[in-house]
């Protein structure tokens, strides 16, 4: 067995749907299995999905184990060579697995690789690559220097902003969204820490892999993430387990500083805690209130313009909306080909009838935060937004 690719998933089974619909044409060469840990999701995710996946292997447990324990389960049963640690709210291009395989065998140094992250937006999702939070890196980044200074090595080394984003990198963080591991890797530095019940055990496991003497890859594949599709970011539980994990990791690494360094670190972390909880809330609240009408460019078949037309009827009514009949053979070039695109706010990709990668690609070369990308399948009837699912059937 190649690659075991491994998700997590907690109440995001249309996001999932997606992801897992991507993984599938991104393993169509190679030998491989895909184990989904679902922590107890109350939205019927086993009912939905278990007939639509028949090959992907489930895991369904009776309570939320967090997402290192449950990527830890999966990956004692794996048997690929290599292990993707994959987020539900992603997409993958058809030749991301071929790319990353193939980069791990020519690289016997690489204990890990991560991707090239794009927002929905098109632009580029600077956690996608970072430094080691040592101490000095993290009051750099809890101060502001890091956006101060973003291009320093001294400075902006969380981010790593001085390295060219088109180019292979050795890094020191890859994000836990998508870590592709060499299990020999593993084997030296050991699974996911379960002390992290979520966040903070991607910068552990990468920490370690380093302290195993292999080193940490970033690729310029690109990827889409939602970002964040399993959380309520305004909400008190994922303030306190973001910044609790931030303070595991710093006890369990630098617990040998002194009470003169460690003491404003901790300090830091809670006071950013405390100004991240009341900011997110007030801007969580707002969204609600001012929740826009969204004005869509939809590219696809007959079928899908039928079925998106009449989802916007019920949803958008009020929004400026073209449809264009069209495939990836007959337009390849998309929304880039249609006049005065800058009416359109969001536009929406057949994604059974153009590839992901192709639909990655046309996202990128759009002015950045001009315009957002959404899909629609006819096969699963779901217009997957970044902020919405819609359903063909209400």
């Amino acid at each position: 067995m190649k690659l075991s690719v491994i998700i997590v998933s907690y109440n995001v089974k249309y996001f999932l749907e997606q992801c897992l619909h991507s993984v599938e044409r991104s393993i169509a060469d190679y030998p491989c299995e895909i184990i989904v840990v679902d922590n107890n999701s109350s939205d019927n995710s086993e009912e939905y999905l278990t007939p639509r996946f028949p090959n992907v292997k489930f895991i369904w447990n009776k309570e939320n184990r967090g997402f290192a324990c449950a990527n830890n389960q999966a990956i004692r049963i794996s048997k690929g060579e290599y292990v993707l640690l994959l987020n539900p709210d992603t997409i993958i291009g058809e030749n991301t697995i071929g790319e990353y395989i193939s980069f791990m065998d020519r690289t016997p140094d690489a204990g890990g690789a991560g991707a090239y992250m794009l927002r929905t937006d098109g632009t580029f999702a600077p956690e996608s690559r970072r430094g080691l939070p040592t101490p000095f890196v993290a009051f750099c980044k809890m101060t502001g220097l890091t956006n101060l200074f973003p291009k320093s090595r001294i400075f902006g080394r969380y981010y790593m902003r001085y390295l060219d984003e088109n180019k292979t990198n050795r890094i020191e963080i890859i994000s836990g969204a998508f870590m592709f591991l060499r299990r020999k890797t593993l084997d030296h530095a050991g699974l996911l820490d379960e002390n992290f019940f979520m966040y903070g055990e991607d910068i552990d496991l990468s920490y370690r892999i380093l302290k195993s003497g292999y080193n940490n890859y970033f690729l310029p594949s690109r990827i889409l993430h939602y970002k964040g599709e399993s959380t309520v970011k305004s909400s008190y539980r994922y303030v306190y387990t973001f910044y609790q994990a931030m303070q595991i990791f710093f006890n369990k690494h630098y617990a040998h500083y002194s009470l003169l360094v460690s003491l404003p670190i901790s300090l830091a972390i809670w006071t950013r805690a405390m100004l991240a909880y009341v900011g997110n809330k007030f801007c969580h609240s707002n969204a609600i209130e001012q929740k826009p009408t969204m004005n869509m460019l939809v590219i696809g078949c007959k079928e899908c313009l039928e079925d998106v037309k009449e989802i916007l009827k019920r949803e958008h009514p009020k929004g400026y909306h073209q449809f264009v009949e069209a495939t990836e053979a007959t337009l390849p070039q998309g929304h880039l080909t249609v006049k005065e695109i800058a009416k359109f706010d969001t536009v929406v990709y057949d994604c059974d009838n153009y590839n992901y990668k192709t639909i990655l690609s046309l996202l990128e070369e759009t002015p950045k935060n001009t315009l957002k990308i959404a899909t629609y399948s006819t096969k699963s009837g779901l217009l997957i937004t970044e902020s919405e699912i819609y359903s063909r059937k209400k």
